[in-house]
């Protein structure tokens, strides 16, 4: 049975409606990495309130007297995360399975995702802003920087996918 996928013409047309709402209700556009550093620093000012609130990065968050979790790019992640979880559902994708290549284990796989996954997130705050940040908001307000950041992006994932092809052959 062939698995069916949105037209990826239609999806691009929705999430550029996406991001325009987004300008015009919120005054800035999409990202996700920014609701990450807010969950870090609720968990660090839940475990070690003083020492939060005497970082310098994380004092940022901890300003307005409020929870850092109330933000709409927070809740803008978990409907993300949600919304992809619901759509795997109703066209049974979810299996209970680790994507990987015949010549890498599963602990391998897993534990090089969680690396990714870390220097992926602290490179993405070093940069203030995430590649769906990047290339979303950035490459819609015409700056130089974003399309400049994804032909890297699009050049640096071609570059190394020719190291680790006999890895998903």
């Amino acid at each position: 049975m062939k698995e069916r996928y949105s037209n990826p013409y239609v999806i691009g047309v929705i999430l550029g409606l996406i991001l325009l709402f987004s300008f015009y209700t919120m005054g800035r556009g999409l990202g996700s990495s920014a609701s990450f550093a807010r969950i870090a620093t609720a968990g660090v000012n839940l475990v070690a309130p003083e020492h939060a609130k005497a970082n310098a990065y994380l004092s940022n968050y901890l300003r307005r007297g409020k929870s850092p979790l109330v933000d709409w790019l927070v809740f803008l992640t978990m409907g993300a995360a949600l919304g992809g979880l619901f759509s795997a559902f109703i066209s049974n994708r979810i299996k209970g399975e680790v994507a990987r290549g015949p010549f890498i284990g599963v602990s391998i796989r897993l534990w090089l995702a969680l690396g990714g996954g870390i220097l992926s997130g602290f490179a993405a705050r070093m940069a203030r802003g995430c590649t769906s940040g990047q290339a979303l908001t950035g490459a819609a307000e015409l700056a130089f920087g974003s399309w400049v950041f994804m032909l890297c992006i699009f050049a640096g994932a071609y570059a190394t996918a020719y190291f680790f092809r006999k890895e998903w052959l």
